[in-house]
């Protein structure tokens, strides 16, 4: 069966980036900054980026790219004869699917959030009573059963066309209405009363808050969120390199792809801190900043209702995009080992996957007595961890050995394939660094992530 290829260029820049661009950006990266100084994590952040997730990034668009493979396949056709690094493969490929049993979750609290604003449901509510519908809406178990459905049936919809006429043209429209969305948002904050404020305590680097947080936590900190906000290590750039030809050099292509993650990222705090300064909204208030602040914040603005719901369809298209590139991971995995058509892949694991997301959207009300790593931890908390903390970093250390070492692919063979096209090249300089540096940062993510998690 002929491999099917993306349309254009700008179709696969924009999925690479849909699949890097999720959540994490907007939900986590402003909360992040809040948290951690400002200015000073932002650039920490975009160190991290360039030094540790664009060479990832790039290994995982080439080991595609000459395998055209999926990842539970790729290993096999790269890798020496003999060797066990195809087992990996099966990891990334169980990874995919961890990750979308809490992702389809957290992506139809985006749609109810939508309707919610749009409805003017929080129009009148103080701080408190907007923090009680948060709770109503985790609370109810058909709410979040269903909306959870919504996302796993419309992204196997989607995906369930060819490549080009379903995901590719899908994605291009929601991440350039996504990023339409933002840059009328952004504009719309600098003209708020707190916007020099805002963007002062956002853009300025703040040592005095640095070392009140302690400058080795907003390093690690910085460290983590550059390299998770990429969504690499489980191969999901890996099938997009599969499908694109050898026109362009893939260090430029992802270097590309992270400029755009970056973009999204860095506009998300030009939205929200000038607003925050603006309503008297605690900047570094965590996880509710999305749910319990901004509805607060959208209330008291003109024409809020209008904002509020702007901000969450530009959420809702953040979150969709990254479930239809795992979807895809997914459905490439399963047609390489099975040999299923794609609808017949998309119907098995739209089944499957409504069945795996149960205990995250149950987690919240019916199964909320269930707590799989003690404490107060529901199921989002244990499939998180299992992906933050060990997929990612292990998967990405994987692949980075894989290219570096003569018992995998080997650097030549790496160097050759990245080079292939217009575009910045791979340097043999790198060698060293990514032979013996880079392991040693990865190492230090997972480590430093369990011994955080559990204390």
């Amino acid at each position: 069966m002929e491999r099917e290829r993306l349309g254009s260029r700008l179709g696969f820049i924009l999925l690479s980036a849909g699949c890097a661009i999720g959540i994490g950006n907007v939900w986590k990266f402003p909360y992040m900054v809040g948290q951690n100084g400002g200015g000073a994590f932002v650039l920490l952040y975009l160190f991290f980026l360039l030094v540790m997730g664009i060479p990832v990034m790039t290994i995982e668009f080439s080991l595609g790219r000459a395998s055209q493979k999926s990842p539970v396949r790729l290993y096999q056709a790269l890798a020496p004869k003999g060797s066990k690094w195809y087992l990996h493969g099966y990891a990334a490929m169980a990874g995919n699917y961890i990750l979308m049993m809490f992702y389809t979750t957290v992506a139809g609290w985006m749609i109810q959030y939508f309707f919610a604003t749009a409805a003017g449901r929080f129009e009148g509510l103080d701080a408190s009573q907007v923090g009680t519908i948060y709770d109503q809406i985790c609370a109810d178990p058909v709410g979040m059963v269903g909306f959870t459905s919504l996302v796993v049936v419309l992204g196997f919809f989607i995906c369930s066309f060819s490549l080009q006429k379903g995901l590719e043209k899908v994605s291009k429209f929601m991440m350039l209405a996504l990023l339409a969305i933002m840059v009328i948002l952004a504009i719309n904050s600098f003209t708020m009363d707190g916007a020099r404020e805002g963007l002062s305590f956002y853009l300025k680097p703040d040592l005095g808050k640095m070392q009140e947080v302690g400058i080795g936590n907003v390093i690690v900190g910085a460290m983590t969120q550059a390299f998770f906000t990429l969504s690499l290590g489980m191969g999901g750039m890996a099938i997009f390199g599969s499908y694109i030809g050898k026109e362009r050099s893939l260090l430029g292509e992802s270097v590309n792809v992270a400029i755009l993650d970056t973009f999204v990222a860095v506009v998300s705090g030009l939205i929200i801190f000038p607003a925050c300064f603006t309503y008297g909204v605690e900047a570094g208030s965590g996880p509710k900043l999305i749910f319990v602040t901004l509805p607060n914040v959208f209330n008291h603005m003109p024409m809020g209702r209008l904002w509020g719901a702007l901000f969450f369809i530009f959420m809702t298209f953040a979150a969709l995009t990254t479930v239809l590139a795992v979807f895809e991971n997914i459905l490439a995995c399963c047609m390489d080992l099975f040999g299923w058509s794609r609808k017949k892949a998309c119907l098995v694991n739209g089944i499957l996957m409504l069945v795996l997301a149960l205990p995250c959207a149950l987690g919240f009300n019916l199964l909320s007595g269930v707590h799989p790593l003690g404490g107060t931890t529901n199921f989002m908390d244990l499939e998180d961890f299992l992906v933050s903390n060990i997929v990612l970093p292990v998967g990405s250390l994987v692949f980075l050995l894989f290219v570096v070492t003569k018992k995998g692919w080997g650097w030549k063979n790496f160097m050759a394939e990245a080079n292939e096209g217009k575009g910045l090249k791979v340097k043999n300089w790198m060698r060293g660094y990514m032979t013996y540096i880079l392991p040693f940062l990865f190492l230090a993510i997972f480590l430093i992530g369990l011994v955080t998690y559990f204390n």
